[in-house]
């Protein structure tokens, strides 16, 4: 995130479940032909500072509201969309986000500290966990628990997930072997490995801008070998099979990784670029598209009527 406005740099993507299941898998080839007449950009609410996107089981997409922690849902067949729900006011911002295949939304709450779940169908917020965070940024669903990263602190939040889906508690992992912190903002998106042994976390400090592969059981961390390519501006991942979206927002591109089965090595393969990025965050895909907010972290002083909006991109 561009420095000027590190108080929401960040990031977040699409969850391993919600993606493959959901996105990759039902939202393929099949939904190829209807996909062709689907808007590929839609404005958001106007003074919305969106900065996450999540994309479910069904062709809808979500967006959280840096400026007051509110929800937006918008139909990819249409483009339009509607105020899901409020948020719990201003200081409780919605930053990274992710659904989960059981109708729940797991929200990441920025400078609030807190995490919290909500209802998909309602946006209503069901629990917060008040976890004393610096910086709540992303998150990533796995089989048996969320984790965020936080920005400004060297730890990942472990939201441990039950029956369905549902919260059980939180648990703290600190980051310890290659994880550089510094005195500024290091963690930002979150992703899984594609043999789902790993978390993958940007690194925004390390080496010039950096991914780490993460041991859940220990937080240990390990560069991943990138080659000579770096994350700068690396913000939200996506990880569809073993292909690694990374978004560099203040950079207004998607590099794109050949990853290894256990995510230790990374090769580039592509640059996405677009004249309508617009610093764009994160990442969520459907079909054969991928989805980002355009968050325009240059505009210093969003106003109640400053534009947002969402657009797509093939994927490579």
């Amino acid at each position: 995130m561009a420095p000027a406005h590190r108080s929401f740099a960040r990031r977040r993507l699409l969850t391993a479940t919600a993606a493959l299941c959901g996105a990759a898998l039902l939202g393929g080839t099949a939904h190829a032909a209807e996909e062709t007449a689907w808007p590929d950009a839609f404005p958001l609410p106007n003074g919305w500072q969106p900065e996450g996107i999540a994309i479910g089981s069904r062709p809808y997409a979500y967006f959280g509201s840096l400026a007051h922690g509110d929800l937006y849902r918008a139909s990819l067949a249409t483009g339009r969309g509607t105020v899901l729900s409020t948020g719990l006011g201003a200081g409780h911002p919605t930053v990274g986000l992710k659904a989960d295949p059981y109708g729940r939304l797991f929200l990441a709450g920025g400078d609030s500290g807190e995490l919290r779940t909500a209802d998909a169908r309602t946006g209503e917020v069901e629990k917060v966990y008040a976890v004393g965070a610096t910086f709540v940024n992303d998150v990533v669903l796995t089989p048996g628990a969320a984790w965020f990263t936080d920005s400004y602190q060297a730890r990942l939040y472990k939201l441990v997930l039950g029956r369905h889906g549902a919260p059980q508690g939180v648990e703290s992992v600190p980051l310890s072997g290659d994880w550089v912190q510094g005195d500024d903002f290091a963690a930002n998106g979150i992703e899984r490995t594609p043999d789902g042994s790993a978390l993958l976390v940007v690194d925004t400090v390390a080496d010039g801008g950096g991914l780490m592969r993460v041991d859940p059981r220990t937080g240990a961390a390990r560069a991943v070998d990138l080659g000579t390519a770096r994350l700068p501006a690396g913000d939200g991942l996506l990880l569809l099979g073993r292909t690694l979206y990374a978004v560099q927002q203040a950079q207004n591109a998607i590099d794109v990784f050949r990853l290894n089965a256990s995510g230790t090595r990374g090769t580039a393969i592509a640059r996405i670029t677009d004249p309508r990025f617009r610093i764009p965050t994160t990442a969520a895909a459907w079909g054969n598209r991928i989805y980002l907010p355009n968050a325009r972290f240059d505009v210093e002083q969003p106003q109640p009527d400053t534009e947002y909006d969402a657009v797509a991109v093939r994927q490579v």
